[in-house]
């Protein structure tokens, strides 16, 4: 079944809807994950909240059946596909929350590493375990999981496949937050701690971060610089500075 896009006010919420198959990313359901992140780059939304339908899965990773017998363009293309669909997700306008319910494997955990962050239940078991298939990730794995939790924890987890659960997940920096709640109703409580503040200085603080993992501290000492300078011309900053001076709530713009 597709995907399903609903909106809670200024909160969008992805669920991916194939149960019957743990939440297997078909091409198919990643051609449609590519328009609705299209969608949702222009849509009047504060954060968006993913989610993996039935008890088992957020989501078991790709197809394996569209895998085979295809040609080495066809492979190239598949992987390039995927990548660019994930990158449109970690590009979005606002932030995303992952809530990992059951098993993220594979093109389910690279889906979760590249949203902004990441909830997991006592249930949540990461893992990309394409070594044993041959493989190995193809949609963004090898460059977003040492970027998040250091090159040697994520050499392990990407030549051994095994599987880390929730805990150690938490411990290793690769989920945010332990929550017990349902996985939707966590996402949300999560995300409503951030979507109060302004929408242009929140985006303005996640590309200050994303933009200096790739250079030198001095010159992401520069972009951080060029970026708070930008949050500082916001009529959102000169309401927040107001508000802490009147000793008031600041009242930020709409989206």
């Amino acid at each position: 079944m597709s995907p399903v896009l609903r909106f809670h006010d200024t909160i969008a919420h992805l669920e991916l809807n194939r149960p019957e198959a743990l939440n297997a990313l078909s091409f198919g359901i990643l051609g449609e994950l590519d328009a609705i992140f299209d969608q949702l780059a222009t849509a009047p939304v504060r954060a968006l909240v993913i989610t993996g339908a039935g008890p088992k899965a957020f989501c078991a990773g790709a197809d394996i059946k569209e895998l085979t017998h295809r040609s080495l363009t066809e492979q190239k293309r598949g992987a390039e596909f995927g990548q660019a669909v994930f990158e449109k997700l970690h590009r979005l306008p606002v932030f995303s929350v992952a809530v990992v319910h059951g098993f993220a494997f594979g093109g389910g955990m690279e889906l979760a590493l590249a949203a902004t962050f990441r909830l997991v239940t006592a249930k949540a078991k990461f893992g990309l375990p394409e070594i044993k298939l041959g493989l190995i990730p193809g949609y963004g794995g090898t460059q977003r999981l040492p970027r998040l939790i250091g090159e040697a924890r994520a050499l392990e987890m990407i030549m051994s496949g095994r599987t880390v659960e929730a805990e150690e997940a938490l411990r290793i920096g690769l989920a945010n937050r332990l929550v017990e709640d349902e996985p939707f109703a966590a996402g949300l409580a999560f995300a409503r701690e951030m979507t109060g503040y302004s929408l242009p200085v929140l985006a303005l603080a996640r590309e200050a971060v994303q933009r200096a993992l790739d250079v030198p501290v001095h010159e992401g000492l520069k972009i951080e610089a060029d970026l708070s300078t930008l949050a500082y011309q916001t009529h959102d900053a000169d309401e927040g500075m107001q508000a802490f001076i009147d000793k008031r709530k600041p009242v930020f713009g709409d989206v």
